[in-house]
């Protein structure tokens, strides 16, 4: 997620594209799945009417502060306090059927990592905690407490693919076995004990955070379940946005839209006109787009980023 706190205001990465890319209808029903400080959540509402809706998501609690803050403002806009994942539950719980767009800005917002007190940064000491959600689930610190070496090797390997992650493991379960790690700092001097060589400009703990992140946060899981159910809840014509901000997230987006924009392959034998093949139901809309330079000077975080966005062809 790509909000950042500029001047009291928020800098919010492909704001105008994302939208765009929704083609938004005034009487239509849209989702801001990741809702953070609003960014896009108020461009849609901009070009809504007044019979138009959002519904938007979010796990953290400052957040949903925010947004129920917009809601007394606006009656268009309906609030869940839950991950993405619970779109179609949701919308069922609120009377909604079908809607005409959604849009994801995956990852960590701005406000998260710069709140030394949620524990997602390695450049604060302070308590791990790394929920984006603190009102339920387990805390990092909590989880490598307990956790068996070869699952925390895994998964700073999978989600960070840190090549050194092995060594953290075995780094971590032998501190625990003296003392706790229950700070940031901790877990940041421990793992650049091991970690030796790293990128040019990049701390030795970054893959390492964003990996247990991740796991915690259930990021990955959240995205493959939710893509399906967008997909089944758009009308015809309807289109979701995602912008991804790393590889491991870009990459399940891309493969299910592919996938989903692909007539479904036929056995060799078959004897098949083009135009009779079943029409798959989603339709790409134009290549993956990136910020452009001009925007990347203003917010540096926005440089990995990347739009998708596709449209329901049924």
């Amino acid at each position: 997620m790509s909000e950042q706190i500029n001047n009291g205001g928020h800098v919010t990465v492909l704001l105008n594209e994302a939208v765009a890319g929704l083609q938004v209808q005034p009487a239509g029903v849209y989702v801001d799945g990741t809702f953070g400080r609003g960014g896009h959540s108020r461009l849609i509402l901009s070009q809504l009417g007044k019979n138009g809706r959002l519904v938007v998501f979010d796990k953290d609690p400052q957040a949903i502060a925010v947004a129920q803050e917009l809601a007394r403002q606006d009656a268009r806009v309906l609030v869940v306090h839950e991950g993405f994942s619970a779109l179609k539950r949701s919308l069922q719980q609120l009377g909604i059927s079908q809607i005409n767009g959604a849009l994801f800005d995956l990852g960590i917002s701005s406000p998260q990592i710069d709140d030394a007190g949620r524990g997602f940064s390695f450049r604060f000491d302070a308590p791990l905690d790394m929920r984006m959600d603190t009102t339920r689930g387990q805390s990092a610190a909590q989880w490598l407490a307990v956790a068996e070496e070869q699952d925390i090797h895994e998964v700073i390997k999978n989600y960070g693919e840190e090549r050194f992650s092995r060594q953290i493991a075995r780094a971590i379960v032998a501190q625990r076995e003296q003392s706790p790690i229950t700070t940031t700092g901790q877990l940041a001097r421990l793992v650049a004990q091991v970690v030796r060589t790293r990128e040019r400009g990049q701390d030795p703990a970054t893959r390492t955070f964003q990996a247990i992140r991740i796991f915690i946060n259930r990021e990955l899981e959240e995205i493959t379940v939710v893509l399906p159910q967008v997909m089944e809840c758009l009308v015809a014509g309807g289109r979701m946005a995602v912008i991804s901000f790393h590889s491991l997230e870009d990459r399940i987006v891309k493969r299910f839209l592919q996938q989903h924009s692909k007539p479904a392959p036929l056995p060799r034998w078959a004897v098949v006109k083009e135009a009779e093949r079943e029409q798959p139901p989603l339709r790409l809309i134009g290549k993956a787009q990136k910020p452009a330079p001009a925007e990347i000077e203003v917010n540096p975080r926005a440089r990995s980023a990347v739009l998708r966005v596709a449209e329901r062809s049924y």
